[in-house]
């Protein structure tokens, strides 16, 4: 299927590794120009030079902390106007809420809340204008069905979904769809490094707390990252304009729920 989207341009966050770069690889792949961000330049270098044998899509990057309103700018200064933003940044740690404090609830809201309502403010008024435009906002599963520990990811994302139900009604009449992607666990280092210290915890080897994971997963295996970025490269076509204010989950099943 041809996703009618070569040429357009493109900002993906934390796109070095993991779901961010599958979501770039998925839309260069498509012709679309992909500027691509992430903290460390090293590792965020590495990625663009792969992502450049990719496609007809060219790739640009900038290293820069989009949490921050510095970090933003940087991306600003290379590019203004963007037809797709996909917006991601890691998630807060796990913890009991009884041992956190306002400021490291201030430090969650802004990575996983307010930096994305600051980049989707500084683009969806040019998607209006122009006609068309695609937000894509990476969240989590916990937003749908919440995880004990995870308080600050839980509360955060959540505060940003209920910001984009509202946003999503008025910009969709002009062609801007905003819809978020919510991951369950998928196959990255991320996810690795989780089981590890699960496994540390635990006093087992990260290979049985896997094994004990997946044992109860309905899919019995983890997501892809590609299964996650040609979703995002989908909805930023021009077949999903019928597509808003949408929460799509992708956890194999694992949501015990009918919605």
């Amino acid at each position: 299927m041809d996703l009618g989207i070569a040429g357009k341009k493109a900002l993906v966050c934390g796109a070095s590794a993991g779901l961010g770069y599958a979501c770039a690889q998925a839309l260069v792949r498509e012709g679309v120009d992909v500027l691509i961000v992430a903290r460390t330049e090293a590792p965020l270098l590495a990625a663009a030079e792969r992502l450049r044998q990719e496609g007809a899509g060219s790739v640009q990057c900038v290293a820069a902390d989009v949490t921050t309103e510095a970090g933003r700018a940087k991306i600003f200064e290379v590019q203004q106007d963007f037809d797709m933003v996909v917006t991601n940044a890691g998630g807060p740690p796990p913890g009991d809420f009884r041992h956190w404090d306002r400021d490291i609830w201030v430090r969650a809201i802004e990575a996983n809340m307010l930096a994305p309502i600051e980049l989707i403010k500084a683009t969806v008024d040019g998607m209006m204008a122009r006609g068309f435009g695609r937000i894509v906002n990476i969240t989590s599963s916990a937003v749908k069905s919440p995880v004990d520990g995870l308080g600050l990811s839980n509360g955060a994302r959540s505060g940003l979904t209920g910001f984009v139900a509202g946003l999503a009604r008025t910009t969709v009449a002009q062609g801007v769809t905003i819809n978020n992607l919510l991951p369950g666990t998928f196959d990255t280092a991320r996810l690795a490094g989780n089981f590890a210290a699960q496994a540390a915890r635990q006093g087992i080897t990260s290979e049985q707390a896997i094994a004990a994971r997946l044992a109860k997963h309905p899919a019995h295996r983890f997501g892809r990252p590609d299964e996650l970025g040609n979703t995002c490269a989908y909805l930023c076509s021009v077949h999903a304009g019928y597509i808003n204010g949408q929460n799509i989950l992708l956890d194999g099943g694992s949501f015990p729920g009918v919605f």
